[in-house]
């Protein structure tokens, strides 16, 4: 079931930070906590902590979306609880989640916050703006009551209605208008419902999108929304197999994402009205069922094991009057089996990649430091052997040439000064090629384009080409420049490892394929909205912006993490001179203790001798340790799905 892979998946996360947390305790025990490792882990702890597992439902008004929502996640409350009724319920986007730190309550953002120029991630550090309405848990009529908000509407103009992206001159897709000319629109942009669950306390959140005509309004839910998801769940009726309005969302908002297959699941709902318990036989229903659902697949152009056939009606029915058989029909547990072992599989897929990734940078910092540290108890056991029997004025020649030793040094260190400003320098020349002055002046062509006047704008889908040229561009030279800084690091650090023996190693810069490909995979899922089936919603100045605000805003994601890469690791390079400069200091400062010592009895010189070496040995045991370590957290498994 569904629960019982979450409930695996949380366990695992725990396990995964008790190790980090143990990992890091271990550093400091043993002084090796440096403040890039300590960055580093505290990190991946955050980040392992804060998942989340985000399922999207998307469907066409009427195929029983909410219904199979209510079906999944919410039976043990015994009633619906999400609106679930003939026609349109779900008149704007729904996020269901679970944030400890805030009561359980319904935010909703009005929906003439439309009318700004504020992307919706703004608006959620607005709280003031949103109405909020207390939940009770533990009264579900009163759940149900305060939920079935969402789908509030208000009566208003034509104008307002075009001002706010549901009316489109000369569109057959337009609401109806009343007798006394105003339309219906939704009261409400976009809702959050936090409160206790089980499996939203675990980290799920469930995005509960609405139909065609508010998809097609609110560009933002298919440019930043939906792509968040970590599973996509289209949803269609078994009644009415693959119907047009079914397609265009398809091809639109879904096959063209570039999402991987395997985060996408398509619904085939309500198989309850194949049954036929009076004229053909379960298995001749059962033929129907798979014959629909070989059609869904072909028609969608998917594999048929990614069509999932169930009665989400008959499932919520089943478990809240506890009928096992009727439970088996409706398939209901299938799709739960199917579901929690996809996307809980996927995420630790990933979120193992990340901590394989993070413990290898931590190992050879590490590797670095004992390997520095040997070396210096070498040097300090060799030099205390050449002491034994030596004059009081061999011992004062020592100390001059650790002094003169030390002199070097901190001209050295000048040096590394001196790189690290050249190193700023670069960071900030990338800061600037990616930063979002930067993104919004390669808007700029296009955004002319799609400001021109007229109904027909010939020159959008070349400006459309250009300014992701541009983008691409942009990525490009930012790793250039990123390389450039690599090289600067590896001609300072041989220079360093060849006068004081130091082990610094300059790792490659982060690769950009992955944000170039992200940049692509944008730029072919939305080049829809510049095709002639928008020609009517491009001529109207509001949905222009609205357009233009949800691309801005999902572009500043990906160029704010190739940021945040490029930043990690010029960063981790360069901490690996402060680390190695300050175990030198405490290096001179040691021998020179270690002379002191060699001036009052030369005996001594045998005892500190022997502490070297023991010092020696815990370094190696500590070295295997640390490995061990690394090495479970860096391969620590991924349950099979």
């Amino acid at each position: 079931m569904l629960s019982d892979k979450i409930e695996g998946h949380t366990e695992w996360r725990k396990e995964i930070d008790r190790r980090l947390d143990q990992l890091l305790r271990w550093l400091e025990a043993h002084e090796l906590s440096t403040a890039e490792a300590q960055a580093q882990l505290m990190r991946l702890q955050q980040q392992n902590r804060s998942d989340k597992l985000m399922v999207a439902f998307v469907a066409e008004f009427s195929r029983g979306k909410s219904e199979l929502i209510n079906a999944i996640f919410f039976a043990g409350y015994g009633k619906r609880i999400m609106p679930a009724r003939a026609g349109r319920t779900t008149m704007c986007p729904t996020e269901l989640g679970y944030d400890g730190t805030d009561r359980a309550c319904l935010r909703l953002l009005p929906i003439h916050t439309r009318l700004e120029a504020k992307p919706l991630l703004e608006w959620r550090l607005t709280p003031e703006e949103w109405t909020q309405v207390d939940l009770d848990v533990h009264d579900p009529d009163q759940l149900i009551e305060s939920l079935h908000k969402v789908a509030d509407t208000i009566q208003v103009t034509v104008d307002e209605a075009r001002a706010l992206g549901f009316w489109s001159d000369g569109a057959k897709d337009n609401p109806m208008q009343a007798a006394d000319g105003s339309v219906e629109v939704p009261k409400w942009r976009h809702a959050l419902i936090n409160f206790d669950h089980p499996l939203l306390r675990q980290g799920l959140v469930i995005l509960d999108t609405p139909g065609l005509n508010a998809i097609g309004a609110e560009p933002e839910l298919t440019m930043s929304l939906i792509p968040q998801a970590q599973t996509v769940v289209f949803i269609l009726g078994a009644d009415t197999g693959v119907t047009a309005s079914d397609l265009d969302i398809w091809r639109e908002y879904l096959a063209g994402e570039g999402g991987d297959d395997a985060s996408r699941f398509v619904v085939l709902n309500k198989i309850d009205t194949l049954w036929d318990d009076t004229l053909s036989s379960d298995s001749q229903v059962d033929e129907q069922i798979e014959a629909q659902r070989r059609q869904s697949a072909q028609i969608l152009g998917v594999r048929e094991d990614r069509v999932m056939t169930v009665s989400a009606k008959k499932g919520l029915q089943a478990k809240v009057s506890g009928d096992a058989d009727m439970l088996a029909r409706s398939r209901l547990p299938e799709l739960e089996q199917v579901l929690g072992e996809r996307i809980v599989h996927q995420r630790q897929a990933i979120l193992q990649a990340r901590m394989a990734a993070g413990m290898r940078a931590i190992e050879r910092q590490q590797e670095q430091a004992f390997a520095m540290q040997r070396q210096e108890l070498d040097d300090q056991v060799a030099e205390l052997h050449g002491l034994m029997g030596k004059t009081e004025a061999a011992i004062d020649h020592q100390r001059k040439r650790i002094a003169g030793e030390q002199e070097g040094f901190d001209m050295s260190v000048g040096r590394a000064h001196a790189l690290r400003a050249v190193h700023r320098k670069i960071l900030q020349e990338i800061f600037d090629l990616l930063g979002s002055n930067q993104l919004l002046k390669d808007m700029g062509g296009l955004r002319s384009a799609l400001q021109e006047s007229g109904f027909i704008k010939l020159g959008v889908r070349k400006a459309y080409a250009t300014t992701f040229e541009q983008l691409k561009a942009r990525v490009m030279e930012a790793d250039a420049k990123a390389h450039d800084m690599h090289g600067l690091f590896q001609n300072m650090f041989k220079q360093l490892n060849a006068e004081f023996a130091f082990t610094l190693q300059a790792d490659p810069p982060p690769r950009m394929d992955d944000y170039l490909r992200q940049l692509a995979e944008i730029e072919t899922g939305h080049a829809h909205y510049l095709g002639m089936g928008n020609l009517l919603k491009l001529s109207q100045p509001e949905f222009v912006d609205r357009l233009l605000r949800a691309l801005v805003s999902r572009l500043r994601i990906v160029f704010e993490k190739a940021m945040n890469d490029i930043e990690q690791w010029s960063r981790s390079v360069a901490s690996q001179i402060d680390t190695q400069l300050r175990e030198r200091r405490r290096s001179f400062k040691r021998r020179m203790k270690t002379l002191e010592r060699a001036e009052s009895a030369s005996s001594d010189l045998d005892g500190r001798i022997q502490e070297i070496q023991d010092a020696l040995a815990a370094n190696h045991a500590a070295e295997a340790e640390l490995r061990r370590m690394i090495e479970e957290l860096a391969t620590f498994p991924v349950p099979a799905a």
